[in-house]
């Protein structure tokens, strides 16, 4: 049997190691109801990607914070009534990727929205002072302002933007619109949901964004992304001094905190050869989701794209009574 960072038996139980602020719910509630200020002003401009039986297009919407927030969207030809529509996430520091990549789900008869992050690899602007991308350390941005200033939470805001303005197209069925990422998109997808209680359903491989202090906490793996942990504190807090205050703001831009809220139904992958994003982090939000839930333990992977799931998603997905 293999090693893993924690025994399995004790994943399955897991909950997670940092703390939830005692105002989380209010934080949220306040930052939606800033978000319901925001008029998203939805453009559309035809892609100059375009396919048979697909309607292709740029997306540009506000979203909080005066951020101008680029989409994909695919829209299938000939549906007849109203379609199930998929919203896509990508990993950190990347972008909606390919047109081509999304055709299969178009083909299915979905609306597929994919969001550009907001300061990474796609079109979508960060406000924070540049124009342009800023790419990395967009967990720790905002760590030393107000809770209310984390980047992070602007990101998890432009999901539910996205989300609401899916929702809202006539040719959209509002009750079976979806969300699927993995790694910073499984984090955001959970994110998404939690936050936008008609999401349906939830495809969510190997989330980024959870347990930041058990990933501190287990330091070898404090890698790649999660690094950002180690700098900020060897740059801003080398003695430790502000450890809990630090731990309780990220909490509220963790996602096993908002899994409780989740009412979609979820499909979750955890490879447990993960050395990016810890299994045990992972567990600790699928463990709080009380929703209908479904969970795909794979021994002999790590983080990356599993093929074979990729058919069982599809499946889940597109399964609807």
């Amino acid at each position: 049997m293999p090693s893993y960072e924690m025994p399995l038996e004790e994943m399955k139980e897991y909950r997670g190691s940092s703390p939830c602020p005692k105002d989380f719910d209010t934080y949220w509630s306040d930052a939606l109801a800033e978000l319901d200020a925001v008029k998203p002003e939805p453009v559309l401009k035809p892609a100059a990607f375009q396919a048979a039986g697909t309607e292709c297009f740029d997306l540009y919407f506000k979203g909080v914070r005066g951020a101008k927030i680029h989409a994909k969207l695919l829209m299938p030809q000939h549906s007849a009534g109203k379609s199930p529509a998929l919203l896509q996430f990508h990993g950190y520091t990347g972008s909606a990727g390919p047109w081509s990549e999304k055709l299969g789900y178009s083909g299915a008869g979905f609306v597929v929205a994919a969001l550009d992050c907001r300061g990474q690899g796609g079109s979508s602007q960060d406000t924070g002072g540049v124009l342009g991308t800023t790419m990395q350390g967009h967990i720790v941005r905002g760590l030393s302002d107000e809770p209310e200033n984390l980047l992070m939470r602007h990101i998890f805001l432009d999901t539910v933007q996205l989300a609401r303005i899916i929702m809202e197209m006539p040719q959209v069925d509002a009750q079976r619109v979806s969300v699927m990422g993995g790694s910073q998109g499984g984090g955001l997808s959970l994110a998404c949901a939690g936050l936008e209680p008609r999401i349906a359903k939830a495809a969510v491989d190997y989330p980024f964004l959870c347990d930041y202090k058990r990933v501190w906490q287990m330091n070898r793996t404090v890698q790649g992304a999660y690094s950002e942990l180690r700098c900020y504190f060897r740059d801003f807090d080398p003695l430790h001094q502000r450890e809990d205050e630090i731990f309780e703001h990220l909490g509220y831009i963790d996602v096993q905190n908002l899994a409780s809220r989740i009412r979609a139904r979820t499909l979750m992958a955890i490879p447990l050869m993960d050395e990016v994003c810890p299994p045990s982090t992972q567990f600790a939000a699928y463990n709080r989701i009380s929703a209908p839930k479904r969970l795909c333990i794979y021994p002999d992977w790590g983080h990356e794209y599993i093929p074979r799931h990729a058919d069982i998603v599809f499946g889940f997905l597109n399964d609807w009574p």
